[in-house]
């Protein structure tokens, strides 16, 4: 694939509640799917007020976020000095590998957030309250 089009409303919108395997139970559009992506992950979440993507981490995975919609209450940095951030929308924000992230829909409207992450790599979740600091600056490193 040299290149590739999709407007945001032909991506098919999935719920992730009818996946087991898949938390959270929210709905989202798998636009690196449907753009056939090779080193990108692409996704547009979409919460309803009070949801939210837990604090977590990825072993090599960094993530890059942008507020398409509504007001979130962000949780960033590494376990033991997390900080909390509200993002409008308009606001980006970043979390290299290792590094805990989260954010909560504050909206009464909802929200949605576009993410993007690479390397595009299966990188499930990991607790960052597990992770010590040379495991972090060792990544940092790398990255």
């Amino acid at each position: 694939m040299e290149y590739n089009v999709a407007d945001t409303e032909d991506v098919p919108i999935t719920d992730l509640s009818k996946i087991d395997e898949m938390p959270p139970d929210l709905d989202i559009r798998a636009v690196d799917e449907e753009l056939d992506c090779q080193n990108t992950a692409v996704k547009i979440w979409y919460f309803d007020e009070g949801e939210e993507i837990g604090y977590h981490a990825h072993a090599e995975q960094e993530e890059l976020f942008y507020v398409l919609e509504g007001t979130f209450s962000l949780k960033l940095g590494r376990s033991g000095e997390e900080e909390f951030v509200e993002a409008d929308e308009g606001t980006f924000w970043v979390a290299a590998p290792k590094i805990g992230r989260g954010h909560r829909c504050v909206s009464e409207d909802g929200g949605a957030v576009l993410a993007f992450g690479a390397p595009a790599v299966e990188d499930p979740g990991l607790d960052p309250h597990s992770l010590s600091d040379e495991e972090i600056d060792e990544a940092l490193e790398d990255s």
